[in-house]
């Protein structure tokens, strides 16, 4: 864009170095939310720059040079003769710099350019009422980085960060071509002043198997396992509190697509799932308590879908969020129905789900905060954080006394943070933050309550698949469930 070149001359260095190597992933949560749904980082990731090609008269000129020097001519004539090439190669040089400086200065259009521009005009629209400023804005930074609009997204980003809520850009891959600049370092030294390391956590699980790339945990207190599904393995193994990992739903067996979201039917410990390629199909699956195959259920239409999270009802019902159509559905197991829930507001990435313990409430994270559900009327609104704090950014969510415990990765720098609720479920009382910016919040997904404790996937490794497949196996680890413990 044009409105690059006006940028300080340190920030468009570090922003110019950042889209020239090829290897540059800007891996922001809108990066990260596109990967999670469709399993392949977006083309636009990377913006390249144009580099205009030389002209044949150059190379004309030098070659004419080049011949001048190994003449025999008197001395006048070859100064006279280099001072006329010397012309001539100044000429298409000063004819081309005004192209070349226009085409260095403008960044190719994303490739879904068209789509963050409407998600932009969306949340321009909601921010005059929203109660979580900070999120909306937030949002709003991302998106005009994404786009190449760095001066707008540094303007919002200052007003974003002034709010202390917790957004911390230093963790953001979108903005990782602005970190050598002074203006952005001195933003980020604030936030970690404000937000300092909490390393409350210890490592309680670890798997020998490293190419899991996990998304879901559950805990299963009838037979003493969690339960983890696997991505890159399209397959569910369950672990032992002694770390003791094998597999529950096997690899192939079942033709599963990466699996997502998993959960515990009250009724029969039973296990459904969440399961979605990268091109817009997705099935909720399940199987019994021995890991046996029951069934698979999608949508029958011809929109594409993105079955994420998950949550089941004493009765069996089960509500899940569709991150790809932005929706969220309930599905009936004796019907084998599914039903969209509607909301007040459209959603952005709807992911992380929790039902309250009385199941007249349902909470339901996307990318800019959490949206409260009645059951009973069917009304919704959104969950106001209170001052400096902010619910956006939710990949997972659980209920747990009154409180909503809350995997974060989607402000930047991820945490792990529990908000005790109003009574009515609609304001946050209090926030406090478990752990931040630790060894234990690499990139965590999802996590799962057990007794008084909260475990949660300390290193998901997601941002290393693509279509599917793993990236760079050298740099995968054994998968680490982390626990600390609850207020």
């Amino acid at each position: 864009m044009g409105r690059v070149a006006a940028v300080p001359a340190s920030l468009l260095c570090s922003f110019h170095r950042s889209f020239a190597d090829p290897a540059t992933h800007l891996f922001s949560f809108h990066c990260a939310l596109f990967t999670k749904t469709n399993g392949v980082y977006p083309n636009s990731s990377s913006p390249r720059l144009a580099i205009p090609r030389g002209r044949s008269g150059t190379r004309q000129a030098l070659t004419l040079a080049s011949k001048i020097g190994t003449m025999k001519l008197p001395p006048l004539v070859r100064l006279f003769c280099s001072l006329f090439v010397a012309t001539l190669l100044c000429v298409p040089v000063l004819a081309q710099q005004p192209q070349q400086e226009e085409v260095r200065g403008a960044l190719a259009e994303p490739t879904d350019a068209a789509e963050v521009r409407a998600q932009i005009d969306l949340v321009e629209k909601l921010l005059p009422t929203y109660p979580d400023r900070g999120a909306a804005l937030y949002f709003l930074a991302e998106s005009k980085q994404h786009l190449g609009e760095t001066l707008d997204a540094l303007k919002l980003l200052k007003e974003c960060l002034a709010l202390r809520e917790g957004f911390d850009p230093s963790g953001s891959h979108e903005f990782a071509g602005l970190r050598s600049s002074k203006e952005f370092t001195d933003l980020i030294e604030k936030v970690h002043r404000d937000f300092p390391v909490v390393a409350q956590a210890r490592l309680n699980l670890i798997t020998e198997e490293k190419r899991l790339i996990p998304e879901g945990l559950a805990w299963d207190p009838n037979r003493k396992v969690f339960y983890l599904s696997s991505l890159a393995q399209k397959k569910i193994v369950q672990i032992t509190p002694d770390s003791h990992v094998s597999d529950f739903v096997p690899a192939n067996r079942d033709h599963l697509l990466p699996v997502l979201g998993i959960r515990l039917d009250p009724r029969d410990s039973s296990i459904w799932a969440n399961t979605e390629d990268d091109l817009g199909k997705t099935e909720l699956v399940h199987f019994d308590a021995t890991g046996s195959f029951l069934g698979r259920f999608s949508l029958d239409d011809n929109a594409k879908h993105g079955f994420n999270d998950l949550v089941i009802r004493q009765s069996g019902e089960i509500i899940l969020t569709d991150s790809l159509d932005n929706k969220v559905f309930r599905f009936n197991p004796a019907q084998k129905i599914f039903a969209e829930l509607k909301v007040h507001r459209e959603l952005l990435y709807p992911n992380g789900i929790a039902l309250a313990s009385d199941e007249k409430s349902l909470f339901v994270a996307d990318a800019v905060g959490v949206l409260r559900i009645d059951l009973q009327s069917l009304s919704s609104a959104d969950v106001n954080p209170g001052p400096r704090s902010t619910l956006a950014g939710a990949d997972g969510l659980y209920w747990y006394n009154g409180s909503l415990i809350a995997v974060q990765n989607g402000i930047g720098s991820p945490r792990i943070a529990a908000f005790k609720l109003s009574d009515d479920g609609l304001r946050v009382t209090k926030t406090t933050v478990l752990e931040n910016r630790s060894s234990f919040t690499s990139l965590p997904t999802t996590g799962a309550i057990r007794g008084a404790d909260f475990y949660f996937i300390s290193n998901s490794h997601i941002d290393n698949l693509n279509a599917g497949k793993i990236l760079d196996p050298t740099q995968l680890e054994p998968v680490r469930v982390a626990v600390v413990h609850l207020p």
